[in-house]
């Protein structure tokens, strides 16, 4: 998602653009994703620098998408459906109020519910439900649709997709890129982005004190097929599981965060525990088929935010370290880091998600 937004901004701008894909283009952590937009719900207590970034690539989104279906010709909806947090005891009550009082003191809008009103909202909801905030600013869009567009429209833009292209080393002469070996051919590039999501620290060539501290978070997630009148119009979050409802009658559930490394086995385990959670939020799951379980790479990075800029080797740039919000952050990465690159005027609302942070911590 990251690098083909990218490189459609820059190729929007007249760059020459290549990108090399070690498997197969738009088929990693953002093919296996629910496609939330939600700033106010990821919003954590600590992070009000990230929460700007999410804001203002949000605000984006409509720009993004409407300069997409120019290129592309697709029609990729960005629907604004909200977020439904439900509590169901004391302990979520306790939770749910702490997240309420929060956004109130940062003047984020958001609605204390009732189980009873919360249940109005969304029908389908257990009826042991006690409590529920509500923030209606949130959207989602479908981010397969929204990844075949990018190819499309980074493709009609002059740009060359090479899959099965593994980036196997950088080579840097005096502080400069000046090349890249992928599989066994050696490439000649001037700028070189680094965004290979989860895979970004595995690139060789690049010195130890540039190297992104980015490691693979694994994360399972599966789709069921709502089936007659019983179908969920919310996009709901409960106790650790969130459920999205898709025009085409999906219902995504997710999604697990373990430290496995490069695994991507679904386990009995956590596939069991989603269902259970999303159950006990929504009973009515019970009778749905389950169309398709999945297994994503999120990119993590040692902070947990993400890695946007440029580096002390002259060419070299960074994307990467999105963790769970590179949809959400998609346009803001593309239209920022491209107009640095072109321009060559540092963005200040990236500044914070430099790669230098993690380095000035060892001074």
């Amino acid at each position: 998602m990251i690098g083909l937004s990218v490189g459609w901004q820059l190729a929007r701008k007249g760059a020459e653009v290549e990108i090399f894909e070690r498997d197969i283009a738009g088929r990693g952590a953002g093919w296996v994703a629910a496609g939330m937009l939600t700033p106010q719900a990821e919003l954590g207590f600590e992070e009000i620098e990230l929460f700007n970034l999410m804001r203002k690539s949000f605000e984006l989104y409509p720009q993004f998408l409407d300069e997409l279906k120019e290129d592309s010709g697709l029609d990729v909806i960005m629907d604004r459906c909200g977020s439904l947090f439900a509590g169901f005891d004391r302990d979520d009550m306790t939770r749910l109020r702490r997240l309420y009082d929060f956004r109130e003191r940062v003047n984020l809008p958001a609605k204390w519910l009732t189980g009873t009103e919360a249940k109005e909202l969304e029908p389908m909801l257990s009826p042991k439900c006690t409590c529920g905030l509500w923030m209606e600013d949130d959207a989602q869009v479908e981010n397969r649709d929204l990844l075949n567009a990018l190819q499309i429209a980074f493709r009609k833009r002059g740009g060359h997709i090479h899959e099965i292209a593994n980036v196997i080393s950088v080579k840097i002469e005096n502080s400069k890129v000046n090349g890249i070996k992928v599989n066994d051919k050696n490439i000649e590039v001037t700028n070189l982005i680094v965004a290979a999501g989860a895979w970004s620290k595995l690139v060789e060539g690049i010195p130890e004190n540039v190297h992104p501290p980015v490691r693979p978070v694994k994360g399972q997630i599966m789709s069921l097929r709502m089936e007659g009148d019983n179908k969920i119009t919310q996009a709901v979050r409960g106790r650790d599981v969130y459920l999205v409802p898709k025009a085409d009658g999906r219902l995504i559930v997710g999604a697990s965060s373990e430290e496995m490394g490069f695994d991507t086995n679904p386990t009995a385990g956590e596939i069991y525990r989603l269902l259970e959670r999303a159950w006990e939020t929504v009973p009515g799951i019970y009778e749905y088929p389950i169309e398709e379980i999945q297994v994503g790479l999120r990119p993590g990075s040692r902070d947990h935010e993400p890695i946007i800029g440029d580096s002390d080797i002259d060419g070299l740039y960074f994307a990467t370290g999105h963790y769970r919000s590179g949809i959400l952050l998609t346009p803001v990465t593309a239209f920022e880091l491209s107009q640095w690159i072109v321009s060559g005027k540092k963005s200040e609302i990236l500044s914070p998600f430099q790669l230098s942070r993690f380095y000035k911590e060892q001074v």
